[in-house]
């Protein structure tokens, strides 16, 4: 069966790598995909933990950011902040469920 971006959002990991039921954060493919649930971050702290989040990605990794709003401002600002050197790809773009693909590049 299909399953929707925001499903996708959250990574499988195989059970060698994982311990006490937690989720390592490893960098073991170029092409990984990190989740990043924005609704799940206050306010005032968002943009900066996007920011540092992004910052931590390794080229060709992405960034599945997931939010309950289109996020137009932060847009602008990823564009002014990083240029090229992340893209930017709506997975899904429906009312109350955004999910956009960052690439680090």
């Amino acid at each position: 069966p299909r399953r929707s971006p925001i499903e996708f959002a959250m990574p499988t990991y195989p059970p060698e790598t994982t311990t006490m039921n937690q989720t390592p954060h490893l960098h073991l493919h170029a092409d990984a995909i990190y989740p990043f649930d924005a609704r799940a971050i206050a306010k005032r702290f968002r943009h900066a933990a996007i920011f540092g989040a992004l910052d931590a990605l390794h080229p060709g990794e992405t960034m599945r950011f997931v939010n309950d709003h289109d996020p137009l401002p932060l847009l602008d600002q990823l564009a002014m902040r990083y240029g090229e050197a992340v893209s930017i790809e709506y997975r899904q773009r429906d009312p109350g469920a955004i999910v956009i693909d960052f690439v680090k590049r």
